[in-house]
């Protein structure tokens, strides 16, 4: 049986955006200032100015929370990026870089990326829109700085998403202190090798 279509989110109001964007802040420097266990929902109503009640209506729990702030905190690297698109010559290594600068802009806040990457962990299928909209401004990070001449394929796509199970874990065993950024540095450029065997050409490259 094929599931019925979900229904569009109703765009939010001028209001709303702003009520949300304060939200997402607060939520941020919480996390900025002690990590996962400091994001409590009730603090983060205080600093937005909104009732418990609404920011419940904007983020069932503190993992819907977070995941969003991942993804808002990704919005904000992805302009950077467009702003300043990496130097490298060839698509994978273009793509190791961004992942690098993802990488470092994580370092400069480890406690909020803890949190981030403990919310994905905990994330179960009612957070599966958050967790989805990550993912997918991932992949857009990673085919921007591809540069690609053309719609991507089945096979780099599935390249794409090794990459971006790669990097997920990379996160996970740096801010564990299993890895150190000179390794995490390693397994990405390692890992985007896989675009040159499924990327089609480049123009006028031979």
């Amino acid at each position: 049986m094929t599931a019925a279509p979900q229904p569009s989110p109703v765009p939010l109001t001028e209001r709303q955006e702003a009520r949300r964007r304060r939200i997402l802040q607060a939520s941020a420097a919480l996390a900025g200032r002690g990590g996962f266990d400091a994001v409590q929902m009730r603090e983060v109503a205080e600093r937005s100015d909104v009732a418990l009640g609404t920011l419940y209506r904007y983020f069932p729990s503190k993992i819907h929370l977070l995941v969003a702030t991942m993804q808002d905190q990704l919005e904000h690297l992805h302009e950077a990026l467009r702003k300043r698109p990496p130097a490298a010559a060839g698509p994978a290594e273009r793509v190791a870089e961004t992942l690098m600068r993802a990488f470092r802009a994580m370092q400069r806040d480890p406690y909020l990326a803890d949190a981030m990457v403990r919310a994905l962990n905990f994330a179960d299928r009612s957070v599966s829109p958050e967790v989805d909209a990550v993912s997918r401004l991932t992949t857009a990070i990673i085919l921007d700085a591809m540069r690609l001449d053309g719609p991507p394929g089945a096979e780099l796509l599935s390249a794409v998403r090794v990459i971006e199970h790669t990097w997920h874990s990379a996160l996970v065993t740096w801010l564990s202190g299993r890895a150190s950024i000179a390794q995490v540095k390693v397994d990405l450029e390692t890992v985007c090798r896989l675009i040159d065997l499924t990327a089609p050409p480049e123009p006028g490259a031979r």
